[in-house]
């Protein structure tokens, strides 16, 4: 079988296949309780009965002041956990992996939905950050005291512990796209003057603390994964050598798998966007600092997918806005590929199947 359809095992856990769905925000708990709802479980489910290995919720908050939108989901409360059970429940049943995204937004919190508007949600709160620098035509954030970044990390720890109990098998931290953990990380946002900001060493502090909360909190046998962005795109801006250096420190901190996204830390950014045009990053990741690396960003062909495998730039390729445009992409995959497709039962009478 082509290594696309290969499993892969991290720790205890094992994927059927090597294409994940990345993380999504959905913006919609309209309840703005942070309680996932039945659109999370027929959007994830969708992709667990198209065939995905691993299914990956959207960036699910660890407090309420971690929210991107008042219409987040989170994982902060056992009310919200006991409803992500449900959801888990599915996804296991029909293959996947059942994966959730731990994220604090820092700066970038309280706003609107996308199809919104680009402004300040109208019931929203103070957003923090490692220092008093807005994201460009954002709010002021209040730079955060040492004690809450103590607070913060725990808080990673505690919905490590509930995504547990509740079935998720895959934990990833979200330290990429100009949130809470890639701000500290970056030059451009983090200003401080203490034991957090200044020198690399002091800049990636909480991610490292972070990181080793989530592990402790977590089963030996269960996954932890990290979401890094691997460039700033803006001179003076977090690096791809920082990202090199980052990786290989965290797989001594129980990271098994670095998703490598890039950018949205700073509006100035001048990427060029093109097909796979971040999975130079992850090779850099996988080759440079010796850890399992996942590419995503604009991957939407099979054989292209494949061939991000075949040349060794990645262990597994995330789906983002292709998934959302086909939940079956996998099962399309496997046609294009000539392998035997992810179905489940119910779907066999539509298989994808060559002429006769």
């Amino acid at each position: 079988m082509p290594s696309l359809f290969d499993p892969i095992t991290l720790r205890g856990v094992t994927t059927r296949n090597r294409i994940w769905l990345a993380p999504m925000c959905q913006y919609s708990v309209e309840a703005r309780d942070g309680v996932p709802t039945d659109w999370h479980l027929v959007h994830l489910g969708a992709r667990a009965t198209g065939g995905f290995g691993l299914v990956m919720t959207e960036a699910a908050a660890v407090t309420p002041e971690g929210r991107i939108s008042p219409q987040d989901a989170g994982i902060w409360s056992d009310e919200q956990a006991a409803a992500w059970s449900r959801i888990t429940a599915f996804l296991r049943a029909e293959g996947a992996v059942p994966a959730i995204q731990l994220a604090h937004a820092g700066r970038k919190a309280s706003r609107l939905a996308p199809w919104e508007g680009d402004g300040p949600a109208e019931d929203g709160w103070e957003a923090v950050g490692p220092a008093d620098v807005p994201f460009q035509g954002y709010a002021t954030p209040r730079g955060l005291a040492q004690p809450e970044i103590a607070e913060i990390v725990t808080a990673f720890a505690d919905a490590a512990r509930r995504a547990d109990a509740v079935g998720f098998d895959v934990v990833e931290l979200h330290a990429a796209h100009g949130y809470l953990l890639h701000q500290f990380l970056s030059p451009l946002s983090n200003l401080r003057t203490d034991s957090y900001g200044g020198s690399f060493e002091n800049r990636i502090r909480i991610v490292l603390e972070a990181a080793d909360a989530v592990r402790a909190a977590l089963p030996d046998h269960k996954a932890l994964l990290v979401r890094l962005s691997a460039a700033d795109w803006v001179e003076g801006g977090w690096t791809v050598e920082e990202t090199v250096e980052l990786s290989a420190l965290l797989a001594g901190h129980g990271v098994d798998l670095v998703d490598v996204s890039s950018g949205g830390l700073d509006a100035r950014q001048a990427i060029t966007i093109g097909p796979g045009y971040q999975v130079p990053f992850a090779r850099d990741v996988r080759q440079k600092a010796g850890v399992p690396s996942g590419a995503v960003g604009l991957i939407t062909d099979p054989a292209q997918a494949q061939a991000i495998l075949d040349e060794g730039s990645a262990d597994v390729v995330l789906l983002a806005r292709a998934a959302l445009r086909e939940p079956g992409w996998p099962q399309r995959a496997a046609h294009e590929l000539g392998v035997p497709g992810p179905y489940p039962v119910q779907y066999t009478r539509g298989a994808w199947r060559r002429p006769t």
